[in-house]
């Protein structure tokens, strides 16, 4: 599960190690994916590296290996990079241009509200307000939407304002991102660790801290399975 901008990174490193050997340097990185700054590059690839994609070489300058592609691109050549693209999708290969999901192809998702990616807000309450999914965003079971606020997952690529889809479910393995709800009052969209009697919530922002809980005060009500951004 990609953005378009991981997506789009992802082929062109894989491409220029697959034609000379070496994967390109951060500015070609850069001015590829039409970027102001190294600071975004910096931040997709961590990205990719937490979801597998890539591994960075220990030692070595400009060394990254492709571990592995997104599903059904054993066909596809990397993108040019273009300004304007549309809404931030997250699965399976992308088209050049933005795509318009028709009103009777799209999956109706509640949007239970704003969630914190930072300090954790108030629980989540039931709304009445509904968005339009694509339906391939959706696998088995139950899905819910939130609107994210804060920064502390911004390393991730998860930004202020994005809209997150959510599968509900009550347990997740070490590192997924999870909706936590702590002390029955707060939840928190975070990574996830389990040590011993412990669990840890991750932000994914070195300006915030990893809070650390005992067993019986934090639940898994949901992992992350899809974002959305309008620009």
């Amino acid at each position: 599960m990609l953005t378009k901008k991981q997506y789009e990174l992802l082929l062109f490193i894989d491409r220029r190690l697959k034609e000379g050997g070496v994967s390109p340097s951060f500015d070609e990185m850069k001015d590829a994916l039409d970027l102001k700054s190294k600071s975004g590059i910096h931040r997709l690839i961590t990205g990719l590296e937490e979801r597998g994609f890539i591994r960075r070489l220990a030692h070595k300058a400009r060394a990254l290996e492709v571990l592995k592609l997104p599903e059904n691109l054993q066909d596809a050549a990397a993108p040019a990079a273009k300004p304007g693209l549309g809404a931030n999708v997250v699965r399976g290969a992308f088209d050049r241009r933005p795509r318009a999901v028709a009103a009777n192809d799209a999956t109706e998702l509640p949007l239970l509200g704003k969630i914190a990616a930072g300090t954790p807000i108030e629980a989540l309450r039931d709304h009445s307000q509904s968005i339009p999914i694509p339906p391939d965003m959706i696998g088995r079971g139950e899905h819910y939407a939130l609107t994210i606020e804060g920064d502390s997952m911004i390393d991730d690529g998860i930004f202020d304002g994005d809209t997150v889809v959510i599968q509900r479910c009550d347990t997740a393995e070490n590192g997924a991102i999870v909706v936590a709800l702590v002390d029955n009052a707060e939840a928190t969209l975070k990574h996830i660790r389990r040590k011993g009697d412990s669990i840890a919530l991750e932000p994914a922002n070195k300006a915030y801290e990893t809070r650390i809980f005992g067993p019986d005060r934090v639940k898994v009500q949901g992992r992350l399975v899809g974002l959305l951004r309008k620009y």
